[in-house]
């Protein structure tokens, strides 16, 4: 199993904005030292707390500081920008990045960035089809281009002059493209399976129930099955939110006392999730009254933490749990005590890792 890094990064209203954009560059430049396989970066325009306005930006920000770990947009909200402009910048940063991008996309979760964008009371699922498709049309085709869609037209016939360059727009390094991935929140979602049926990789959502994880893999496969290629676990990322330290009581209070940044973390998520009426999101019955969805509810279920050894045991219950996948993405968290925070990234990588490897090698052995 690989490890990587995931961050929706949710900080204090009043942390100093530079301090957190710094804290945020620290931990994926830590997570390439220490060998994690990739590192993700949401975006929200419009969320104080979620404060990183553009991953594509962020990820330009920390491409030299970063050797071998693969960036990833976390995702781009694809209605929220011109298709023309995503495919532009996107080119160029899998240009500036060698290779090393992992192109992150969804239709974007958060009300306000869509009602400031303008699209609030728009099929934003559609949006985001017509905006991806429109994005890899551009990759594919050349000049002048000429794509039409319900709401974006993509064309430089009038103005181009080709024999100097211009009306020509970039290409990404990878080809076709680099890799597409998409975040899944919704139990038994339907997106992935179309997003499997188009060759796109799905990374399951930190703040989703394992119970509603677990119903992923089967409509992964069922959208595998549909093209007639293999399913292959090793294409499925987990995030979760795990904290790890060396004393037992140090771990808890850090990952569930009154101060700890995963209660500020979840609290903000559950206040949102009420708001829009998606507290399903967090139920393991459907039919539980919203009001019985405390945020001790939550941090009991979706937050791993302990010593090395507890944490490694309780990520191997999480397979048992949901199946076999191949990346755990370590979902981070504002670094209230930046040593207990750095801490925990490298007792994860060093310590908990191998033993969950050795254990899943010696079970596949036995076999």
């Amino acid at each position: 199993m690989d490890l990587g890094f995931f961050t929706m990064p949710i900080h204090p209203l009043e942390k100093d904005w530079r301090l957190c954009l710094q804290q945020d560059k620290d931990a994926c430049v830590l997570a390439d030292q220490l060998g994690f396989t990739e590192a993700y970066v949401g975006e929200h325009v419009t969320d104080k707390a979620e404060n990183i306005t553009s991953c594509i930006t962020f990820l330009a920000w920390i491409a030299n500081e970063t050797k071998n770990i693969r960036l990833g947009t976390g995702t781009v909200n694809m209605p929220n920008a011109h298709p023309a402009a995503v495919a532009s910048q996107i080119a160029m940063l899998d240009h500036m990045l060698d290779g090393r991008l992992n192109f992150g996309i969804s239709p974007g979760g958060l009300a306000t960035d869509a009602e400031v964008f303008g699209n609030l009371d728009k099929d934003r699922n559609l949006m985001f089809q017509e905006a991806i498709n429109t994005v890899l049309k551009i990759w594919e085709s050349e000049c002048p281009y000429n794509i039409e869609g319900e709401y974006w037209k993509v064309s430089t016939e009038r103005a181009q002059m080709p024999e100097i360059g211009q009306g020509i727009m970039p290409k990404p390094l990878q080809q076709p493209h680099p890799p597409i991935v998409v975040t899944v929140v919704a139990p038994f979602s339907k997106g992935i399976t179309e997003a499997a049926a188009r060759g796109w990789e799905p990374i399951s959502a930190n703040f989703l129930l394992p119970k509603w994880v677990a119903s992923h893999w089967p409509k992964y496969v069922e959208g595998c099955e549909r093209v007639g290629r293999p399913a292959d676990p090793a294409n499925w990322r987990v995030a979760r939110s795990i904290f790890v330290a060396d004393d037992l009581n140090k771990a808890r209070e850090y990952a569930l006392g009154p101060d700890s940044p995963y209660r500020f973390y979840f609290n903000q998520l559950l206040t949102k999730m009420k708001k829009h009426g998606r507290t399903n999101l967090f139920m393991e019955d459907q039919n539980m009254h919203e009001d019985d969805v405390t945020i001790d509810y939550v941090l009991d279920r979706c937050v791993i933490w302990g010593t090395p050894d507890k944490v490694a045991d309780d990520l191997l219950c999480l397979r048992e749990d949901i199946g076999d996948f191949g990346t755990l993405l370590y979902a981070g968290k504002d670094w209230v005590d930046v040593d207990m925070g750095r801490q925990s990234m490298i007792l994860l990588a060093e310590k908990s890792m191998p033993i969950v490897n050795d254990a899943i090698a010696s079970s596949q052995a036995a076999q």
